[in-house]
């Protein structure tokens, strides 16, 4: 069938593919900017490895919100193993296994008739790149973490000067960040994590991203406002970051009948009056965390839900019959950023994963604080000193310092204050995304410069946005 006058054949469309580390934190966002270039005319790929334990099928693709489904590792035959596969040794084996499926790949899109036209990774998934320039593909970059966290691993990883602080433990102090303490650091950045295979895959990953073989574009789940001076420092480094976010699933359904009844049990919940809870999909505080946890939530009186994966409630039965009383709910999953965007829920303790900070403050909601690993102690430092929209709760949780935490952010001296914060974030980033805003133009210009044709058929490898100009100046 011929085309539509006017219209281009799909095969000459430019075609993206999306390939991720296969954790939650990874996947979310880049699926949400896949949805928004979809959204836009360009055709979308997302691959993962996706483990046999997780998904049982005959191999078919599948599409969603514009984004077509493709997983370039699919190996059932290793359930048991995939059941006790640690993070570590999922790692491993995505390195293993991962170029070479990848390639595969890529080749059987395009003798399908949908050959790609832009690779785009997130990190520790940096053998991608070198993918795609084998194959003579532009690449790009998602990085799903803050630019403060960027710069703090850049500085870090840089063979060339040494990292400020860190050999007389004092306060570290790098343009556009605040000074902060080793605590205040992520791990990656301290000495007894920065080598292992995950810090290996981050070195490799910010060798990527700044080089003589850069990806065209370094897209941050961010925006301007938020991260501007940081944005502006590490574009003096050469690292040409394009903040497009936040990554938000504005469209988020709800998924079965219980979903509905956490709905339904907020509509009937006063204004911020709601303690929402959620520490990720990797996070596991412990038995005795826990515990403290569910007590001190039952001794606030205030209404709560609580995100408690499957194999993790470590509460004896009569805990957990006084929290699935009248005024609490306990769940196995959620709509995360339906709940956050509720009139009902007035504060968020969360573990401080980037994607739930981006959430928060996009939903214009105060935050306890409760970091745990990665890169979430220096998002709890930026949520409470920065941003001012949010309390540390200190570790190891007790039962009265949680309802202090929540007593101060929901009621406290300075709770109108926070809550005025976390508005004034709200409308900030509600503009980045509007037509027009930072994050719009910015995600544009990645549109524009996927669909600018060279003599290859391909897409123009150098209008990125460090040499264009285009949206440096937002």
């Amino acid at each position: 069938m011929s085309c539509q006058e006017g219209a281009t054949p799909a095969a000459a469309q430019p075609h993206v593919l999306l390939v991720s580390c296969p954790l939650q934190g990874h996947v979310n966002p880049l699926v949400r900017i896949g949805r928004r270039l979809a959204a836009r005319g360009i055709h979308v790929t997302f691959t993962t490895v996706l483990r046999g334990a997780i998904h049982r099928g005959d191999g078919a693709s599948v599409s969603a919100g514009g984004v077509r489904f493709e997983y370039h590792l699919r190996d059932d035959d290793h359930d048991n193993e995939d059941r006790a596969m640690t993070p570590d040794d999922m790692l491993r084996r995505v390195v293993d296994v991962g170029p070479a499926a990848l390639a595969d790949l890529v080749r059987r899109l395009a003798d399908a008739g949908r050959p790609v036209s832009c690779v785009v990774n997130t990190t520790f998934v940096p053998w991608a790149l070198d993918v795609a320039r084998e194959l003579g593909l532009p690449c790009a970059t998602l990085w799903n973490q803050s630019c403060a966290v960027l710069s703090l691993y850049h500085h870090f990883y840089d063979d060339d000067a040494p990292f400020p602080g860190a050999a007389e433990d004092a306060p570290v102090a790098l343009p556009g960040l605040p000074a902060m303490s080793l605590d205040e650091l992520p791990l990656m950045v301290r000495p007894e994590f920065a080598h292992n295979l995950w810090g290996q895959m981050l070195r490799r990953q910010l060798v990527e991203v700044r080089g003589r073989q850069a990806p065209s574009w370094v897209l941050v789940n961010t925006f301007h406002q938020l991260e501007r001076d940081v944005i502006e420092a590490l574009r003096a480094r050469d690292v040409a970051v394009t903040p497009v976010g936040p990554l938000l699933d504005d469209d988020e359904p709800a998924v079965g009948d219980d979903d509905a009844c956490v709905m339904a049990w907020l509509d009937a919940q006063p204004p911020r009056s709601v303690v929402y809870v959620a520490f990720g999909s990797l996070v596991d505080i412990g038995r005795d965390e826990t515990a403290a946890l569910a007590e001190g939530l039952a001794s606030t009186g205030r209404p709560f839900i609580w995100v408690v994966r499957d194999g993790l409630v470590h509460l004896p039965e009569s805990v957990l019959a006084a929290c699935r009383g009248d005024t609490g709910r306990i769940v196995a999953w959620c709509p995360q950023g339906r709940v956050l965007r509720h009139g009902a829920v007035g504060c968020f303790l969360t573990h401080c994963g980037w994607n739930s900070v981006t959430e928060a403050l996009a939903a214009g909601v105060p935050v306890i604080a409760y970091p745990w690993w990665s890169d979430q102690f220096t998002n709890a430092k930026f949520l409470v000193e920065e941003y001012g929209v949010g309390v540390r709760l200190p570790a190891p949780v007790t039962q009265d310092a949680l309802r202090a935490c929540v007593d101060e952010v929901m009621s406290g001296p300075e709770a109108v204050a926070m809550r005025a914060r976390a508005r004034a974030w709200k409308e900030a980033a509600a503009a980045a995304l509007a037509d027009g805003g930072s994050s719009d133009r910015s995600l544009e210009a990645f549109v524009d410069f996927l669909r600018a044709p060279t003599r290859s058929g391909g897409v123009d490898t150098i209008s990125s946005p460090a040499k264009q100009g285009s949206v440096s100046s937002l």
